[in-house]
């Protein structure tokens, strides 16, 4: 009797949790929130507009789109000092230097209308030259 007593807790010891929390997971898949006029509404974690704002960004990403506005704002050989200065501040960003150096040559070739010459003339030896690469691939 006891071994029998003790087995049957054992079960039910194993087995409430998975169901109190089947049953409560399943109980929350559909909730009536989306709009007064739906019964109700399905979520599922594939949905086609969740929310992606969770991922942050990597640092050479934000450093490259402050660098473009500042380009545009300013000027190229602005915009050139400063990713200087952040790869010798942050030399893991020394890495993507070369990308972000090309990219701010073809918008700075934007930026002058299509005139590389002028684009030109800021180009600086910052990243083995790369902006001037950007400046020459508009072309």
């Amino acid at each position: 009797m006891n071994s029998a007593a003790r087995r049957i807790g054992r079960t039910l010891a194993l087995v409430l949790p998975v169901v109190l929390v089947l049953s409560g997971t399943l109980a929350v898949t559909r909730v009536p929130w989306a709009s007064p006029g739906t019964d109700s509404q399905m979520l599922t974690a594939s949905s086609e507009n969740a929310s992606t704002k969770a991922r942050s960004r990597a640092p050479q990403d934000i450093l490259r789109d402050r660098l473009l506005v500042e380009l545009q704002e300013k000027n190229p050989g602005v915009a050139l000092t400063h990713l200087q200065e952040a790869t010798t501040k942050r030399p893991s960003l020394a890495k993507h230097c070369v990308a972000i150096a090309r990219a701010l040559g073809r918008a700075a070739v934007a930026k002058y209308g299509g005139a590389a010459h002028r684009a030109q003339a800021w180009s600086r030896p910052v990243c083995d030259t790369s902006f001037a690469t950007g400046v020459a691939s508009v072309q």
